[in-house]
Order: C-alpha cells, then structure tokens, then sequence
C-alpha cells in the first residue's frame, strides 16, 4: 500500500497515532446526549399515526393526563401548527389536521420515566378518516394522483425562494442538459441506443447511538439542548426559524455522536421536547427505540432510475439520459439542500466524457417515512446504475469493460456530464491500478467467478470554520470547537495539523469543545468537508499563533527584534536556544492569553471555470457464484482511490475498509422493506447489517497527489469508499454468471430467480 506523506513534514506526522478523543472513549468517561441526565429531568415520548393518510377528526388524551406520573400531554391543537425542517419547513411538530405517514406524530408525553410515558401513550385514542394514500413515485407524479400537501404555498423555505417544481406532489427537482447539439437528434442518429431501468430500497444508516436530545430553559430563557446532531449551529437556525426563536438563545451542545453515516444532521426529538419543557419548566429528555430509528425517520431514498445512452460504432459515447426518481417520503423536512433533492443523483456517470447530456432528478412525496441523507447521499443509487448501464452496454458492444471506460472517462481539460471541471482528474490512474492489480488481461478465472469494475468520482466538500485558538501560561495552545465528533477523527486532524505549523509537541494541543453560546458559527460534519475545512483552519490558527508569538518573544525574551524562531518545541535564537516552550509561555502570557482565530471560507459559489477538487475511486471484485442456489461470494476486492495528503494514516485506512464494508453491506443485504407505507423489518436482525464474518479481505492501492483542498493537499475520504461496491459485484455476478440483477440488495435470492428464468428462456 502506498502512502502519502506532507511534505511540509517536521516528525508530527511520524508519531504514533492515537485519536485525541481515545481514552475518554475507551474508559467511558465520554458522555454522549443519552447519558446526561440533570436533575428533576422527564422523559418524552410520542404518539404516532398507525395508518399512512388520514384527516384527524379528534384526539382523546383525557386518560393519559390523569395517569400518576404524567406531567404534560400535548396535541397540535395546544402548539398550534409548528412546521420544522432543514431547508423546506413542512414537518409538523405535532400534527393538527392531517396525518401522512405511519409514525406522523399526533401527541407528545412527559412523565417521570420511560415506563410511565410508554402506559400514557397506550391510553391516547385517536379517531381518524383514512384518506387515499399513494406509496410509488410514479403514481404520485399522475395527474389523478392524491395530492398530498395542498397547501404547500405556505411552508416556509429558508434561504430565499423556494425553486419552483412540476408537480405539487414533487418535493424537490434538478433539470439539467448540457452539450451544443440536438440531443434528440443524436439519440435518433446514433448507431447504438441501450435503456435500461434500476431500482434501490430504502436503508437505514446502522449508527450504534439512536437519536437522543435533552431540552430545558432557565431563568433567563435560554434553551438550553444536548443533541445527538452532528451540525448544531445549523440545528439552532432550524429551530429558530420554526419556533420563532432569537438564535442566541438558543444553546446547543453536540459533543460525541455515536456513528453517523449521514443519519445524524437531521433532528425531529428536540422540538416536542421544547414544547414539553415549556409546558412543565422541567428537563425533558428523549432517546428513541431503535423501531422508532428504523421505521418513522430519515432513511435512505428508495430510488427508480431509467438510464439511456447514445454510443457509436467504436463504442464512444454520444448523448446520456437519466431520469431519476427518489421517495422523498410525507416530507422533504430531512433536506438541506436548495433544490430538495439529494444531488448525488447526477452522478451515475460522473467519471466520463459525454457531449449531450439530459438529467432529471425529482425528489417525491409519498405517504411514506420521509427520507433524508445517507452516506454519499444519492451517489449510491445513481452509480450503481450508471456503471451496471455501462457495463451491460460494454457486454452489448463486445467491448472489454476495462477498456470501454478507458475510452470514455475524462481526462485534462475534459468536462464531465453536467459540467464538471476536474482539477487533475485521475480516472485513468484508477483504471490502470486496477488493471495491474487483478491482472486483468492475463490470468484466467474458473467458471462460476468473475471479475466487476465500479468506477466513480465525488467531489470534496466545502464551508466556512472557525478556530478560536490561544496559549496559556502554562504552555497549553487551547483550540475551540463546536464540531461534533462522530467518529472521523477531525479533532485529531486539528490537533496534529496545529502542532506541525508550530513545531511543537501535540500534546500541548488542547481541544476544548464546547456549545454554540459565544462561538463562531460552523457548518458542522459532513459533506466529506471536515478534514479540507478543519485543517486549513487550523493550519490558518497556527500560522497566526506562531507569528503572533515570534513577534512577541524578542521583548518577552530580552534579545533583538526579528531574531526568535519556534523550533522543535523551544524558542531559538541563532543557534542557541533561548528558552523552552514552557519557559516562554509564562513570559508571553504575563498580561493574558495569547488569542488568534483560524479562518476558511470556502463557501462562495465555485467559478465553473475553474477546475474544482475531486476524489476518483474504483473497485475490482471477483465473484464466485453458486449456479444451484444463486449464493455470491466475494472472493478478493481491490480498491484503488485518489488520495491527498494523509494526516492520520490509521484513520484514513480506517474510513476506506468502512466505507467498503458500508458499500459492502447495503449491496448484498441491507433493504428496509415498505409495505402499504409501513417499514416491517424493524430491528438490525431483519436489517441484517454486515458481521465480521460477512467481510472479504479488502486490498488498497492509494493514489497519492499533493493536489487537494486541505492544508497541504488534503482531501477528504468519509464518503468515498462505499459508492462504487454495489456496481461493482453486480457487474462482477454477470460476468461469473450471465445474469444481470438491477435492484439492491444483490441478494442470492435474485440471482436464484434471474438464473431460474435463464433456464427456462434458453429451454
């Protein structure tokens, strides 16, 4: 395996590596928001519709109120109508009218425990007028379908405008086309057209730690919450905006998550438990069940995906259609992007040039749990189309799909299909890994094994940060956060990244995380953004630190001005040294703490211009697979991934073998099933989440560059590694095979039945 190294490289890089966060996790000294619980707290709990669309003729809560230990009942009706959501606020707190999927809430509880909350909410009677539910994308988007927010004019939508879409029953809609021709023209003309359709499920994100919030307001009316959400200040704006709050007096705290995939930006809990805590003055506090988890928030976007290509007769292409559907669910609350849609879905064929290009991506409203982000949201059920749809248009043309690709991925200067402009594009290094590494044009496979190729791009994400940073007299360099740490190792990043720049021992760097009051704001985690944003921030901090602190050492040190340099961990002059750090630290402390604050911004609009920061993944898996009973075994998987600059090589390993069990997982069994609106596999045992001894050994090649947005060419790796798998085994099952399976999961199942109806059309 190749490793990269910076190459502004003093020794921090070195050393042993261990995670900043690792002892207080490892001895359980980390709280998370389950674990607080401050005194005289009640617990909360919710009543959710049992049927899918109904108009709520009345709540009966009489009971519920006059059980022992009940504190506080409340419906829509005492609230009023609070809507919520990230961007498009749609989401009641408590429901008033109208019910949309099974789960929606009706009623929230508070009492002295769990066991209390749970008897109330047995006594709540509800009568409901079912109403015409629709559960396909599809139907949702007739003309005669149900609409199911007819008053959709009044959601509020933060940050301008909301994009207009062309059904009401869309949620959320990307047109794009690209290109100088007629694209039906040359779809009419071409020597070759193929079409081909795809289907993904729903997943759940697998996180160990189930949403959680704690909720209280103190005497000045500050609300004050601990939150399993991973971007607090985006939450508080959220909050602000729906509860009709001034956010400075909102306080949030996200210290540790417990796993995140994309789950955990998202939060419902924390608004029924304000109103909880308004109502009884008392902490509220709210951990849900795990069937809460998989069954009434923020899933994986079920897709429907038709794809069409245009090639000509040397197997070039020349035009690519897609449209793609997603089930947005009753709510598109869970988005938080201007278009409410999960933009991933242009990238089925990211990595390649083609000269016309028309896109279609709706999010859509059904009665169904709403869906939010998951892990490289959209990308997974886009790319497992567009590399099965070039692959299957490779086998149609009798072309090697190694050598299809070559053909067709970008290279310099190139444009991919819907205008990206890649800075350094390194496709065809991937391609040509890959190809050393399975030695693909000369070893021979039994039959029953095969050889698939998933290739894929994705793009590194962006924002603003800011890090307070300041040296106490004591030699402690104390660094400010309000990043949640959900497992990715950013503070470690932070801290090695800060003690590089000043050449100073890590252990002098302090992280010290603390809540949204009198902090500047920061985008929180995920986009792939952490590492690009966390690292040139603190790279800015130290840069700062270390010349405020050279500037002051003269007069703090009694020798000439301009003449102190920070090395090794000890101020010097000339050749000697003139004091230790510490030493320093009480002198240049004398009148208070040294303070600086790191900045990025990396959030204007890109220049589409200019080339813009991509990361280029591929995955090799071979295949065996039983022709008796359709089960698929991966017998050796190669990932060759575009790498920048490398800060904690552990971790950076570690992100790449999860993503690929992540990927792993979600291709050949995780599917939450729907039926009438209602999730039936309930629990991780019906889930059937990826074991120990589910996981092929994993090979890496890495593909270091110095060219990447991060201090010293980092670039980011969360959400990279687990978009290209499913493609890749299932091109890997047609070539051990024949069959070609286009819905996850890939289960033996499929292939059983695929090889079934092989027979019999061939018989």
């Amino acid at each position: 395996m190749i490793e990269a190294k910076p190459t502004f490289d003093i020794g921090v890089f070195d050393l042993p590596e261990y995670r900043v966060e690792g002892r207080e996790k490892v001895t359980g000294a980390a709280e998370y928001a389950a674990d607080h619980l401050p005194p005289g707290t009640l617990f909360a709990g919710f009543f959710g519709s049992p049927v899918p669309r109904a108009r709520i003729r009345s709540v009966d809560v009489s009971r519920a109120r006059e059980l022992p230990g009940v504190h506080a009942v409340l419906t829509g009706a005492d609230i009023g109508l609070v809507r919520f959501g990230r961007r498009l606020l749609d989401l009641p707190v408590l429901a008033v009218d109208e019910v949309r999927f099974i789960g929606d809430r009706i009623a929230a509880v508070a009492a002295e425990s769990r066991e209390i909350v749970e008897e109330a909410l047995r006594l709540i009677e509800v009568d409901l007028e079912e109403l015409p539910a629709v559960f396909d994308t599809r139907e949702a988007l007739q003309p005669d379908a149900p609409i199911l927010h007819e008053r959709a004019a009044e959601y509020r939508y933060l940050g301008g405008t909301r994009p207009p879409v062309p059904h009401p029953n869309v949620q959320g809609h990307v047109h794009v086309e690209r290109g100088e021709g007629d694209i039906d023209a040359i779809f009419a003309s071409a020597p070759h057209v193929y079409e081909h359709t795809f289907r993904t499920p729903r997943q759940h994100h697998g996180f160990i730690e189930p949403h959680a919030a704690l909720v209280w307001i103190d005497a000045a009316e500050t609300v004050h919450i601990i939150t399993t959400n991973k971007a607090p200040f985006s939450l508080r704006g959220q909050m602000a905006a729906a509860l009709d709050l001034d956010p400075e007096k909102l306080d949030i705290a996200s210290y540790y998550i417990g796993g995140d995939f994309g789950g955990k930006g998202y939060s419902t809990d924390e608004y029924g438990c304000y109103f909880l805590a308004r109502a009884t003055g008392r902490p509220i506090k709210a951990v849900r069940r795990y069937v809460d988890e998989i069954t009434s928030t923020n899933t994986r976007h079920s897709s429907w995906i038709r794809l069409r290509t245009a090639v000509d007769a040397e197997g070039h292409l020349l035009a690519h259609e897609a449209e793609v559907l997603f089930d947005g669910g009753a709510y598109a609350a869970a988005k938080p992007l201007a278009h409410l849609v999960v933009n991933g879905g242009l990238a089925g064929i990211a990595p390649y040039r083609v000269p016309q290009t028309r896109i279609d991506v709706k999010t859509v409203y059904t009665n169904s749990v709403p869906a939010g982000h998951m892990r490289s949201p959209g990308e997974v059920q886009a790319i497992f189309a567009g590399e099965s749809h070039l692959d299957m248009i490779a086998t149609e043309l009798g072309i090697d799909p190694l050598e299809f690709r070559l053909r067709n991925v970008v290279r310099d200067g190139d444009r991919g299909p819907i205008g990206e402009f890649f800075r350094e594009p390194r496709a065809v290094a991937i391609l040509e890994a890959l190809r050393e590494a399975t030695r693909w044009d000369s070893d021979p496979l039994p039959p029953g094994r095969g050889w698939g190729l998933g290739l894929a791009v994705r793009h590194v994400g962006g924002g603003k940060l800011s890090l307070p940073m300041r040296l106490e007299s004591d030699g402690r360099i104390v660094v400010s956060i309000t990043l949640p740490d959900q497992g990715n190792g950013a503070t470690t990043v932070i801290r090695r990244v800060v003690a590089a720049v000043l050449s100073v021992d890590p252990e002098r760097i302090v992280i010290d995380r603390g809540s949204t009051a009198g902090r500047p704001s920061d985008p929180g985690v995920g986009g792939s953004r952490v590492t690009h944003l966390g690292s040139q921030a603190a790279s800015d901090g130290a840069h700062k630190l270390r010349e405020r602190l050279e500037a002051l050492a003269p007069a703090a040190l009694g020798v000439a001005e301009g003449s102190v340099t920070l090395v090794d961990d000890a101020f010097r002059g000339a050749t000697r040294v003139l004091a230790t750090f510490d030493e320093a630290a009480a002198r240049l402390t004398a009148e208070g703490p040294v303070e600086v604050v790191g900045l990025y911004d990396a959030s204007a609009p890109h220049d589409a211009n200019e080339p813009a920061d991509f990361n280029f993944v591929g995955y090799a898996i071979q295949a065996d697979v039983d022709a008796g009973t359709g089960q698929v075994t991966v017998v050796r998987a190669i990932l060759a991934v575009d790498v920048g600059t490398i800060f904690n090589p552990i971790a950076h390993q570690g992100q790449l073998d999860g993503g690929f069990v992540f990927g792993l997982g979600s291709a050949v069994m995780e599917e939450l099933i729907v039926e009438g609106g209602q999730i039936t596999t309930t629990s991780f045992a019906d889930v059937k989440l990826e074991t120990m001894a589910d996981i092929p050994p994993l090979e890496t090649v890495l593909l270091p560059t110095s060219i990447g947005p991060g201090a010293w060419g980092a670039k980011g790796i969360g959400e990279l590694s687990n978009i290209s798998v499913a493609p890749a085994l299932a091109n890997a099952i047609f070539a051990a095979s024949g069959v070609r399976i286009r819905e996850l999961p890939l289960t033996a199942e499929r292939v059983f039945d695929a090889l079934a109806e092989r027979r019999v059309d061939r018989a």
